[in-house]
């Protein structure tokens, strides 16, 4: 699972900056005035092989009573509960606040692993000029320079080193028996009910109201022999909806269930049909890697007219998942539920599929010879051999020459070609190219 990082610290300290640093985006706006954020900003950031999550929060006032900076605080409060590390942003040149000592104060009590990061501090004296910082009594300063990109590699490896991070974060080792699914979808598309319907019992809160399910509430279950774990996930909304903290950072533990899933029930709302948010939310289980099954709910309350309007907008928006079944469902009145099943299972072994180096290799060359990758200036592609390169998602790893050459709709033309051999109904597969080196190429002549 991600280890989530949480950005912390008076305003105008660069909080804001470093987020877009960290997840290599311009997400979060920045100018040089105090208060501009006061929303949370969730992203993704990577460094080497290791990913993570980041929160930016707003000016932190641990102590205010009133208004929107209470608010501003509660928000943050939820983001430090949330997190494995945080990085309490101070402003190098600025210097020490009465501010910084009353969050300081506040992390000290949660007893939370906290890395304190001196920003702007490029071009100054770290002994001299830092000193004064060690008053907050949370070890060592890291400074940095968020706006330069100063420090910042060091900073990562420092918080993702497994001892600053709780224990929960290791990974638990799974039962491989065990299929993990994910519900997932925009509030009050029916997750609980549909949960509810297969467990037989009121298990979960189902309620007529967007946001009932705050959390991701996992449920083992069993049907036909097979062990599965059932797993809740709020509505993730759009960012100018989401209003109240606790739901703002239920997103961190959606996303998060969405990629330690196995596979994950994208449920879509028939009487609102697809919207933006349901291609952002599949946007991002496709990214994850993870296999998908798609369900539109309510099938039932929706006449004639709506169906076809749903089924168009499932091929225009949802086009980048052909790939998975669909089913038409009504988890209320148990319509459509039983091939559901049927599809999650399909998804789960295609996703585990073990694709053998001969086959691999003949349906590479046989393709080649249907259809010849086309020629770029003075190269044109070599695809000498395949293999697969791992599971969940499959990858097809193919090697050759100036394979960089090959083109997005070639790669497209060759899964084609290796989902109908193996029958990959319901996961993404990847296709990477490694072009073999000339040993001759750097060689001085004799």
């Amino acid at each position: 699972m991600k280890p989530v990082i949480a950005l912390v610290g008076r305003p105008n300290v660069g909080k804001s900056t470093l987020f877009n640093r960290l997840t290599k985006s311009r997400d979060a706006i920045v100018a040089d005035f105090a208060g501009l954020t006061r929303d949370r900003h969730y992203g993704t950031g990577r460094q080497g092989s290791h990913e993570f999550i980041v929160i930016d929060t707003g000016g932190f006032e641990p102590d205010a009573v009133c208004g929107i900076y209470m608010e501003m605080a509660k928000q943050t409060r939820q983001a430090v509960t949330e997190a494995d590390v945080v990085f309490f942003v101070v402003d190098a040149r600025a210097g020490l606040s009465a501010q910084d000592h009353d969050i300081a104060r506040y992390l000290r009590k949660l007893g939370k692993p906290c890395v304190l990061v001196a920003n702007k501090s490029e071009g100054m004296t770290e002994g001299i000029q830092l000193g004064e910082f060690f008053e907050l009594g949370l070890g060592e300063v890291v400074p940095i320079s968020a706006a330069h990109g100063q420090g910042i590699r060091a900073l990562v490896e420092l918080a993702l080193d497994p001892p600053a991070l709780d224990d929960d974060v290791v990974d638990a080792v799974e039962d491989p028996g065990v299929i993990k699914l994910a519900v997932a979808g925009r509030p009050n598309v029916g997750k609980s009910t549909l949960i509810n319907t297969w467990l037989g019992e009121e298990r979960l809160v189902a309620f007529d109201l967007p946001g009932t399910t705050r959390d991701a509430i996992s449920v083992p279950f069993e049907r036909n022999g097979q062990k599965f774990e059932l797993v809740d996930t709020a509505g993730l909304r759009r960012k100018g909806r989401v209003f109240e903290a606790i739901e703002k950072f239920s997103v961190v533990k959606t996303l998060q269930a969405i990629e330690s899933a196995s596979v994950v029930l994208l449920l879509i709302d028939a009487i609102q049909g697809v919207t933006d948010q349901d291609a952002h939310i599949a946007g991002y289980i496709l990214e994850s890697g993870r296999a998908v099954v798609i369900a539109v709910n309510k099938w039932d309350a929706v006449d004639e007219y709506q169906r076809e309007l749903v089924k168009r907008s499932l091929e225009t928006r949802l086009g980048f998942l052909k790939f998975a079944a669909l089913h038409l469902i009504s988890a209320q009145k148990r319509q459509g539920l039983g091939p559901l099943w049927d599809s999650i299972a399909q998804a789960h072994r295609a996703a585990n599929c073990k694709m053998s180096t001969p086959v691999l290799t003949r349906l590479l060359l046989e393709a080649v010879q249907f259809q010849t990758p086309k020629k770029s200036g003075m190269y044109r592609p070599k695809l000498r051999y395949a293999h697969q390169g791992g599971m969940n998602p499959p990858i097809v790893v193919i090697h050759g020459n100036s394979l960089e050459h090959v083109t997005e709709a070639y790669k497209r033309f060759l899964e084609g070609r290796f989902r109908k051999e193996f029958d990959l109904v319901g996961t993404p597969l990847r296709i990477e190219m490694k072009t073999s080196q000339n040993p001759y190429a750097n060689r001085e002549d004799e």
